[in-house]
């Protein structure tokens, strides 16, 4: 493969600007990204490395900012169909729309039509990795892999397990069937190519406490995979819990008796905690995930952007309770919910949430993410005018934060110029 030179705006951060502020981004306003063997092999003056690389193939994408793709922390694509279904809360929701929608992917054949379509939409909105939630059954994670590596995409999902009769019967495994079944789906799946496997069970009232205890066993056998679930969406899911395990002091501690708080897990939404769950997410090293239009759509409740002082947090759609797949709409939410909460995020703390910040959470930070030497080159070139609107904005910025900003707060897909997977042009 020939090197290829990319051309444009470049914003690399050095550092979590939670931390460094502003300043841990460097901008260049004629920058280049050199491109070798799917990797970021070189970065700097546009004019230099071109002088440097004249036998590079070269994309020009003039004014258009480059940036690391993003990376969708909390998903489920199973849920493509029924996105922007309307309920009232999450358990009606799930009820409603997500188990009976769920249960077609029994069918091998729908599964893949469905994993292909979600990977496409979600490449179109500049999404170059995701961590999915799958079904009950081993072909929805079987289509989700097989989809995403013939895209060469990094990827991460897991079978859902769900053995309790608060599930529907037509949608129900055991606490063996989901032990073997992940099992095989690790053996099969995690880390080939660019693909890692999450244990999942899908949250702790949809298990018995059987199976959470088989899941616990198996990420002990597997400490190199993810644990995902969901944790504390919303207080009457809380009251639910409580009521289905009595003995537990709190939510997380359904995971924690069972094995399953680790520093390898993601916990899904964390609105609602209790100080002893802060504390023991942050002892262990764990990480959680926002989802701010789900949080919205079903009415949830608003987090605290300032768990990050404490504990990784990755940013995320959970389509389809999610009401978007673009992540720039997913750090608008994420800005207005903070804003709510008089936490006033700045552009780069949006940026960096959909990127290293989930990247991160996935322990997938020393991959990508990141404008860095080495890195994986999953990249982004948004268009900062995409419509008349964003750019009557963007004209008055004084710096590349203002030109960014009415992107990140009114940009969709047209505002996603091209998307490089591993060093490959996708869109269009």
């Amino acid at each position: 493969m020939h090197d290829r030179l990319i051309l444009g705006q470049t914003l690399a951060f050095a550092g979590d600007p939670f931390l460094l502020g502003p300043e841990a981004a460097d901008h260049e306003r004629r920058g280049a990204i050199l491109i070798r063997d799917g990797k970021i092999a070189a970065m700097g003056d546009g004019a230099a490395l071109r002088a440097a690389h004249p036998g590079a193939d070269v994309t020009d994408h003039g004014a258009g900012l480059i940036l690391p793709g993003f990376v969708d922390a909390h998903a489920h694509y199973p849920q493509t169909a029924i996105i922007a279904s309307w309920g009232k809360r999450l358990i009606d929701w799930l009820n409603s729309y997500t188990f009976p929608e769920e249960a077609r992917f029994s069918d091998p054949a729908y599964a893949a039509e469905v994993a292909g379509r979600y990977l496409d939409l979600i490449l179109a909105h500049g999404t170059t990795t995701v961590a999915s939630y799958g079904t009950i059954h081993p072909q929805s994670v079987e289509a989700f892999f097989e989809a995403s590596q013939a895209r060469g995409m990094r990827a991460l999902a897991g079978k859902t397990c769900m053995d309790r009769d608060t599930a529907p019967a037509y949608l129900r495994d055991t606490a063996q069937s989901a032990y073997d079944d992940t099992a095989a789906l690790i053996a099969r799946w995690h880390g080939v190519d660019r693909l890692s496997y999450i244990i999942t069970p899908r949250f702790s009232p949809t298990s018995t406490p059987e199976q959470l205890e088989a899941l616990g066993a198996l990420w002990a056998a597997h400490p190199d995979c993810l644990m995902q679930t969901h944790l504390s969406e919303q207080t009457d899911e809380i009251a639910w819990v409580k009521s289905l395990y009595p003995q537990a002091r709190d939510y997380l501690d359904t995971y924690e008796a069972h094995g399953l708080l680790r520093p390898n897990g993601l916990y899904g939404h964390a609105i609602h905690l209790e100080p002893r769950e802060i504390d023991r997410l942050a002892e262990v090293g764990a990480a959680v995930v926002h989802c701010p239009t789900s949080n919205t759509f079903i009415g949830s409740g608003l987090f605290d952007m300032g768990l990050r002082a404490r504990m990784r947090v990755g940013l995320a759609t959970d389509t389809g309770g999610g009401s978007s797949f673009s992540m720039l709409r997913t750090m608008a939410a994420a800005y207005e919910i903070a804003q709510l909460r008089g936490q006033a995020l700045h552009p780069s703390e949006l940026l960096w949430l959909a990127t290293g910040g989930s990247a991160e959470a996935l322990r997938l930070g020393d991959r990508i993410g990141r404008l860095a030497l080495g890195r994986e080159a999953d990249l982004v070139v948004l268009d900062l005018g995409s419509t008349p609107g964003i750019a009557q904005a963007a004209a008055r910025a004084e710096d590349i934060w203002q030109a960014v900003f009415p992107t990140i707060m009114m940009g969709d897909d047209r505002a996603i110029a091209q998307v490089y997977v591993a060093g490959r042009a996708v869109k269009g």
